[in-house]
């Protein structure tokens, strides 16, 4: 009787096994093969051409190839960078048009070049598109308003709106003059005798701006925010060695030594900003706190936002605070060094423009340190900044995904399908900035950035900090800091490129110079 029941038993355990089997089977041949498919034909059914689909990796394994293989190549000195700067993707789209598709991963990738279409896309009145969700790797460095969708991201833009505020961002000039002078101070002291000396600006860029977000985002707790942007410095480095895996799926979850740091430094981060804001709470209890930084201002807004409301669930809470500070490292940190590291870059190899644009300082400052309205007044400063921006964007490309079907232009796309608008691509195009699309020409954004393309500003061919009603919350920021930090450079050194430079932009997250970026200062 006993070895009925246990032949019964086992035979429905291997039965159950088997079906379990074979639901996994099917689960993943539906998942690797027949879904790309059945999407690849949708595509190619609406006229549009692209690479095929042969393998869960899509075209990875080739876009690490071509990118490994145009990297090793010394490039001219010249701002027709988009064929280094996207390798694959260059060569995609002139195989197969503007408008054609690739594969990440198992899913389609359909480059939209069109500004009439990117303006619809990221005008964010399309039910059927949102923001791609990021991967778990991708959210260590912060998500928040970055990736959020409906309410909740229109909840966490109001709280977040008044901290950004140009009124606001007068308070913290201080913080952005401070972290100016000691830059300006420790250069002056790598001047030999006869005033010269070289440095990487890339490096220097990036220690400044995390100094300025530190301040200008702790305000009091500038150290304890030092070590946290450290420990996010290391945590972006890791997740570009991250990326390099990217071809081996559930690469996230495995327990590699690199894999187990990001985790680790990403309960540290946890731990130290749980403590400020701990802090913070509790002074503004006691009315003990002057709201002058980012943090201040973010949490006066949500509790004012709470009180008003009188409903908690709309307010950010402790964790997504976090995440939101996290953001501000990132995005701040990241996005400002960039623009100043290709401003310096750019500068140094039109000197005419670097003259004209310290005699515009000079002009409005002389030699004191500038002022905020000041600052908005500079014209050539602007039009230099703006035209970096244009042909060195931070971001390669932006990308929304589909969850219904949705027409757009003369193609409808299938849930399921990446649309990629690559700012590269379309800050370089001749046929939106002419002839010269390709060439430094500041004067292009004489008459503002609404007339600075063939566009005329009827749609999305200039956006760099992205566009509608999503555009980066922290753009006024960037540019103030930029232009102080440009500022008080400009004021007292001249520079040119130093004969170690290579011109050489990659990207790799955000656009950065392969091997670094040395200059020649002169003090004056």
């Amino acid at each position: 009787m006993f070895a009925t029941i246990s032949d019964f038993i086992c035979n429905n355990w291997s039965l159950a096994l088997g079906l379990f089997s074979l639901w996994s089977a099917l689960h993943i041949l539906e998942w690797a093969w027949f879904t790309p498919r059945r999407l690849e034909g949708q595509l190619r059914a609406q006229g549009l051409s692209g690479t095929v689909y042969r393998s869960p990796t899509g075209d990875l394994k080739e876009i690490t190839r071509v990118n490994r293989e145009t990297w090793a190549k010394l490039m001219p000195l010249s701002h027709d960078i988009t064929s280094r700067v996207s390798p694959f993707f260059h060569r995609n789209m002139k195989e197969h048009g503007k408008t054609s598709f690739t594969w990440f991963g198992v899913i389609p990738r359909v480059t939209i070049s069109d500004p009439e279409i990117v303006r619809e896309i990221l005008s964010n009145k399309l039910s059927e598109i949102e923001k791609q969700k990021l991967t778990p790797v991708g959210k260590l460095l912060g998500d928040g308003l970055f990736s959020y969708q409906g309410h909740k991201w229109a909840s966490h833009r109001r709280i977040l709106n008044p901290a950004f505020h140009v009124e606001k961002l007068k308070r913290m000039l201080p913080a952005f003059s401070a972290c100016c002078s000691e830059l300006i101070d420790k250069w002056k002291g790598f001047s030999g005798p006869n005033g010269s000396f070289e440095l990487d600006v890339w490096s220097e860029m990036q220690m400044f701006t995390g100094d300025v977000i530190s301040r200008a985002a702790f305000g009091s707790s500038f150290q304890e925010g030092r070590k946290i942007f450290q420990l996010l410095f290391e945590q972006g480095q890791r997740l570009i060695r991250a990326f390099e895996d990217v071809v081996i799926p559930g690469h996230w979850y495995l327990p590699t030594e690199n894999n187990r740091r990001m985790k680790h430094i990403d309960q540290e981060v946890k731990i130290l900003l749980r403590g400020i804001i701990k802090k913070r709470e509790n002074a503004m209890k006691n009315k003990e706190v002057i709201n002058e930084d980012l943090l201040g201002l973010m949490m006066e807004s949500n509790m004012k936002e709470k009180i008003g409301n009188g409903k908690s669930n709309i307010v950010m809470t402790r964790d997504e605070m976090i995440t939101e500070c996290k953001l501000f490292y990132f995005a701040g940190q990241e996005s400002t060094s960039v623009l100043l590291t290709w401003t310096l870059v750019v500068l140094s190899m039109h000197l005419d423009w670097q003259e004209r644009a310290r005699q515009e300082v000079y002009q409005h400052f002389g030699k004191n340190k500038p002022d905020f309205d000041g600052l908005s007044r500079l014209k050539i400063v602007t039009m230099i900044l703006y035209e970096v921006l244009r042909l060195y964007p931070p971001f390669a490309m932006l990308t929304r995904r589909t969850y219904n079907p949705v027409k757009l232009g003369n193609a409808t796309y299938p849930p399921g399908v990446l649309l990629s608008m690559p700012i590269f691509f379309i800050h370089h195009d001749k046929e939106l900035w002419g002839h010269d699309a390709d060439e430094f020409k500041p004067e292009r954004f004489s008459d503002g950035i609404s007339k600075a393309s063939k566009t005329k500003g009827r749609n999305a061919a200039y956006f760099p900090f992205g566009w509608g009603p999503r555009i980066c919350i922290g753009q006024n920021f960037a540019l103030v800091e930029a232009k102080m930090g440009l500022c008080m450079i400009l004021q007292h050194f001249e520079f040119e490129p130093s004969e170690k430079y290579v011109h050489a932009p990659i990207t790799v997250i955000t656009l950065q110079p392969q091997h670094g970026a040395p200059i020649k200062f002169h003090r004056l």
